[in-house]
């Protein structure tokens, strides 16, 4: 920690801004304002950018160059501020230069008066930032179209649009010992299983970082420390779903700087759920659910099953397929195993290539792709037509769980290694190995394989099926009824 954070302020005006400055090393972006306060030499520190000019002008230098005092004193006038004037709702005390700076870099502006060792910060925060749009990652059709942003309390307001209990509890703590992050925990107070409070508090009180840019940096420090293929924290923009979550016991962690918020704990079955879900009608949300379990095996087994038993077992297929395969597998120059990595390998480097490129040129990469891979290729023997067309299969498949992206890219290229050594027994082996993987993932006592394992009958209602909200709401349900 740096000497400066718990330094004492100075009671001399001079001393202290010369500290401030000698602290900043003279950075432009710090603006000292000198005046006299009913005839004692004050200032007022703000930092440009990071401010409202007009609200800082007419809420607190307008009027607070109009106090007269009688007998000023340094301390008769601080309380006279604080305790008569209201020039901003957010106000604090900063007693050291660690608050001080915290508060002058959060956009505060800060009132220093020759011969008092605190100082008075008013919130006029003015700087620029994202609007509220719609969630890019979490697309739904009868939801709600707004999502988080970058600015903590923009996040906090979402919150509490929709969720006007009082149980509703958000405390804000910085953590980082650079960036000086503004962290804020929310939970229901009624609802969250007060251990597993404890223990996410205990954990970020724990938890050193030199700065926090977005949530892969916390993310860590909140996770089974076992390495587990699968998420045991998730991750949300949409201030619908977060309430959701909150209101079933669980904690949620919002970061400055990110619009994204941590969800503690998440479960697999998640993975695979929707706000659309509880807009349509039961049976049909129960299709669709259905549907993504499907294209999630589809994602990860399809190419696995096609290189198996085409190269292992190809008395599982019928004469027509068998002739169909040989006959295109005859020019092939590649190993069947080979083509079928090859053809995963490049498309994850055009999904790469698209995501990582200006909107303007990623388009482009597409059509390219596709000149390439799905014509050239065929048309030159390169690439099968049946493995290409398998592929392509399992790559849309994986569209429709896209939580799950990272974990299906994976696991699909690993099933296509067993699968090309070993074929369905390599599969299999595989498969056991992952399943024990996520049966033995969990996060402060939660298994991320619940309500299936351990089982849970009246939580199954929203698993597999989805009943209506008659049946739902007829119970109150919270995760701590999961934990072991």
């Amino acid at each position: 920690m740096e000497s400066y954070q718990n330094q004492p302020l100075f009671a001399q005006l001079d001393q202290s801004i010369q500290y401030i400055q000698e602290v900043a090393q003279s950075t432009s972006d710090l603006l000292v304002n000198r005046f006299l306060l009913s005839g004692i030499p004050a200032a007022l520190l703000c930092c440009e950018g990071m401010h409202s000019t007009a609200t800082i002008t007419e809420l607190i230098l307008r009027p607070i160059t109009q106090v007269q005092l009688e007998h000023p004193t340094a301390q008769n006038l601080l309380q006279y501020i604080e305790m008569r004037q209201l020039y901003s709702t957010d106000r604090a005390q900063a007693e050291t230069y660690g608050e001080l700076f915290r508060f002058l870099n959060s956009g505060f502006a800060v009132l220093l008066i020759d011969g008092a060792a605190k100082a008075l910060t008013f919130g006029v925060q003015g700087y620029d930032k994202r609007g509220v749009s719609e969630p890019f990652g979490e697309g739904n059709l009868m939801g709600a179209q707004d999502a988080f942003i970058e600015v903590v309390r923009v996040n906090m307001s979402l919150l509490r649009r929709r969720m006007k209990s009082p149980y509703l509890k958000m405390k804000l703590f910085v953590k980082g010992e650079k960036s000086q992050t503004d962290l804020c925990l929310c939970y229901m107070y009624d609802r969250v299983p007060k251990k597993l409070l404890k223990q996410i508090q205990a954990q970020l009180d724990e938890m050193e970082l030199e700065t926090i840019l977005s949530i892969g940096y916390v993310q860590p420090f909140l996770e089974n420390r076992r390495g587990g293929i699968f998420d045991a924290v998730g991750t949300t923009q949409r201030p619908d779903v977060l309430c959701a979550k909150l209101l079933e016991g669980r904690v949620a962690l919002l970061i400055d700087g990110s619009p994204f918020a941590l969800v503690i704990p998440k479960l697999f079955n998640e993975n695979f759920q929707t706000m659309d879900d509880y807009c349509l009608k039961p049976y049909y949300a129960t299709f669709i659910r259905w549907l993504k379990f499907i294209a999630f095996l589809m994602a990860v087994l399809l190419p696995a099953l096609y290189l198996a038993i085409a190269l292992h077992h190809p008395e599982l297929l019928n004469r027509t397929l068998l002739l169909i395969l040989a006959e295109a597998e005859e020019q092939a120059p590649f190993s069947l195993t080979a083509e079928a990595i090859g053809i995963t390998l490049a498309y994850e480097i055009v999904r790469e290539a698209g995501l990582r490129l200006p909107k303007a040129v990623g388009g482009a990469v597409s059509i390219v792709a596709g000149l390439i891979i799905g014509d050239a290729a065929v048309a030159s023997g390169l690439i099968s037509t049946p493995l290409l067309t398998v592929t392509a299969l399992a790559v849309i498949s994986g569209f429709v769980v896209p939580d799950l992206n990272q974990v299906i890219t994976i696991l699909r290229l690993a099933f296509l290694l067993a699968a090309g050594l070993f074929g369905l027994f390599g599969i299999s082996l595989l498969g056991a190995v992952v399943l024990f993987n996520l049966c033995a993932t969990e996060t402060f006592g939660f298994p991320i394989t619940a309500p299936i394992s351990p089982f849970r009958k009246k939580a199954m209602r929203d698993i597999i099926t989805r009943v209506s909200f008659r049946k739902m709401q007829s119970g109150q349900f919270t995760v701590e009824e999961y934990h072991e």
